[in-house]
């Protein structure tokens, strides 16, 4: 992705976007108040990697930047909303990166080994600090109650977040499906979460254990392993029927050419 491009993402998010998160105190209006937006969240985004959520602070974000506290605020209402932001604009990173990369032209499981190799490379490409945030931040939404309407809006957000990230893997399955290359009998949340639970599993070892992976080849035996539960039953036999099928329908027309006695050289 260009500079221009991300400059744009991080100042101007998509609609989709806008609806996951609270609406900016303040827009900016004039190329030094975009600039200090994206100085402001340039700053949030680190923080919040080394920090996590409950110990990072508006106030260490502004001092990194030289500003008083109160000028983050008069651009987001606060550290829920600069969190929410910072993991917004990162998965669109990561999106545009999969949609735009992503061989349409090459077989559903070709696509789908791009998509894994993608996520678990951008996931750890700033170090593991900011993938951290996104996976506990995801688990706790998932597990705590909520505590007053701050956290509910907090959790919705996220749970937005979420469900805007794995959309191009649903796009994938659900083609998938269409073509006949994956199973329909099992609902597409669940075949997601067959992908997205191995990768998160694996991503934790790598943030709590120190365990390093070959990207390339995570990916690869990632896929090998879940492809036989992804895949259509039979799809193999299938796969030889159609095969069967154009080798006989070559040979029928050869036949046709020559009792017509047409070329075939």
């Amino acid at each position: 992705m260009s500079a221009n491009a991300r400059t744009a993402r991080s100042t101007s998010p998509s609609p989709s976007s806008r609806a996951a998160l609270p609406a900016q105190r303040r827009a900016p209006v004039s190329a030094k108040s975009e600039q200090r937006v994206r100085d402001i969240l340039r700053e949030s985004r680190a923080v919040f990697a080394e920090r996590g959520y409950e110990r990072a602070t508006t106030t260490e974000i502004a001092q990194r930047l030289g500003i008083s506290e109160a000028t983050v605020f008069t651009y987001f209402r606060g550290k829920r909303e600069l969190c929410m932001r910072v993991i917004g604009d990162w998965y669109d990173e990561i999106i545009e990166a999969i949609e735009t990369g992503l061989p349409r032209e090459r077989s559903i499981r070709d696509q789908l080994e791009f998509v894994v190799h993608t996520h678990l490379r951008l996931f750890l490409i700033h170090g593991t600090g900011l993938c951290e945030l996104v996976l506990s931040e995801g688990r706790k939404r998932e597990a705590l109650p909520a505590r007053g309407e701050a956290q509910e809006d907090f959790g919705a957000a996220f749970v937005d977040l979420q469900r805007r990230y794995t959309a191009p893997l649903m796009d994938l399955l659900a083609r998938g499906q269409a073509s006949g290359e994956v199973r329909q009998d099992i609902p597409l949340r669940l075949l997601r979460s067959l992908v997205f639970g191995p990768m998160e599993h694996m991503l934790w070892e790598v943030i709590i254990a120190g365990r390093q992976i070959v990207v390339d080849d995570a990916a690869r035996d990632l896929v090998a392993l879940l492809w036989p539960a992804l895949q259509a039953p039979d799809q193999e036999l299938h796969a030889l029927r159609r095969m069967k099928a154009r080798v006989v329908e070559a040979l029928m027309e050869r036949v046709a050419t020559r009792g017509t006695g047409g070329d075939v050289d």
